[in-house]
């Protein structure tokens, strides 16, 4: 990055902090389409580029080729040192020139020379994507997209005014700006987001939503006001949006998340109750907190909440406590499914279940192994056991003579 840049909150004109401090700017994602301008000679650059040459004949160990004007422009960041100044000027004359082709070029190269020097560039983007030709606003729409994200703060007042213009493929690719805005520097997407959530327009509101999602986890304070702003908007789809930065915080700020659950199990739309139910089930559910607010959803009118707060209740609550709440829940119930698993929930297996719940709760009995028959007579026998293996007193008693017992 241009070491003379620095990104300021307009507001305060402190600097503000990037999201990635430890990663640069890959200039390989700032640099034109591959072309004839890879393969021109340093020293040959500037008289191409500022139309003193009208055309370069590239040698054939080089691939051969005859580079233009425009080539020329594109190759601006690979002048010299001691040329940079000088690239920098040719390069604002390339973004006012009378040719589309020139202007364009010009607007491709922007976001990486302004590595090297950014002076007035800027101002000559924000030009660009005013003018009449659509093929040099569209270009400008590209460089806007790339070279935002490196330099929010000089590109803040383009994108705020890009934001709220009317012609629809210009608004689409200012919110894709500030979405990539956001990501890099959490600070300045909040900046914008901030205002656009006050906006009247809907359009506006409901898009700058969106972006809630990318700020969610790293914009602190900030972004977790901008999100309950934004939960409690009168459009339903504004909530929704913002309800789907719920799972994202039960993960990264759980209290927080808590909170806004809390707020948002209410709510009267359908998709937002659907991302407050999918967050509610990664909560703690060993929170107080948590557990009556499981136990309060039960009661609740909506079938979908009620009924995944009762699938709940088995988590937050067990023993005593849990068939208690079951009873009470059963007293009201009307759906039969509900009903069913309700009944399930306040019944003692232990006391009242059939046979089998019963047995399910007692502890299993080691282990016996029976032999049968048949593998009996294949174990080796050892003497002492052989039945036929008589000893010698057995045998002679064995052999007496019947008179001598009846006498």
């Amino acid at each position: 990055m241009s070491r003379g840049y620095i990104a300021r909150d307009p507001r305060t004109g402190k600097p503000i902090r990037r999201q990635r401090l430890d990663r640069d700017v890959d200039i390989r994602g700032l640099l034109p389409d591959a072309g004839l301008w890879q393969r021109i000679p340093a020293h040959e650059i500037l008289p191409l580029a500022s139309g003193e040459a009208e055309s370069l004949e590239l040698s054939r160990s080089d691939g051969g080729g005859f580079a233009r004007r425009s080539d020329g422009i594109k190759a601006l960041h690979r002048t010299l040192g001691s040329q940079i100044d000088s690239a920098h000027k040719v390069l604002l004359d390339a973004l006012d020139d009378d040719s589309i082709d020139i202007r364009i070029a010009a607007l491709e190269i922007l976001p990486v020379f302004a590595l090297k020097k950014h002076d007035d560039l800027l101002h000559f983007l924000s030009d660009r994507l005013l003018e009449d030709e659509e093929r040099v606003r569209e270009a400008a729409r590209e460089c806007l997209l790339i070279v935002a994200p490196v330099f929010p703060s000089g590109c803040e007042n383009i994108l705020r005014r890009e934001l709220r213009d009317t012609r629809v493929d210009h608004r689409a690719n200012a919110f894709e700006t500030l979405r990539r805005t956001a990501d890099s520097w959490p600070e300045a997407g909040c900046l914008h987001l901030d205002e656009l959530i006050r906006e009247e327009d809907v359009d506006l509101r409901r898009r700058g939503s969106k972006i809630l999602r990318t700020i969610a986890a790293s914009a602190g304070a900030t972004g977790w006001d901008l999100i309950g702003w934004s939960l409690e908007d009168e459009d339903a789809q504004v909530r929704r949006n913002a309800s789907n930065t719920l799972i994202t915080l039960t993960k990264t700020e759980p209290v927080i998340a808590t909170i806004f659950i809390e707020a948002a199990i209410t709510d009267d739309d359908a998709g937002v109750k659907k991302s407050v139910i999918r967050a509610l089930k990664k909560l703690d559910m060993q929170s107080p907190r948590v557990t009556k607010m499981v136990v309060d959803g039960a009661r609740s009118r909506d079938y979908t909440l009620r009924k995944a707060c009762i699938d709940q209740l088995s988590i937050v609550l067990s023993g005593e406590r849990l068939r208690e709440a079951a009873a009470e829940l059963l007293r009201q119930e009307t759906r039969a499914d509900l009903r069913k698993r309700l009944t399930s929930l306040a019944k003692d297996v232990e006391m009242e279940g059939s046979e089998e719940e019963k047995n399910k709760a007692l502890a299993p009995l080691d282990k016996v192994v029976v032999l049968l028959p048949e593998l009996e007579e294949d174990l080796p026998r050892s003497p002492e056991s052989d039945p036929n293996d008589l000893r010698e007193d057995d045998k002679r008693v064995s052999g007496r003579p019947h008179s001598e017992d009846s006498t």
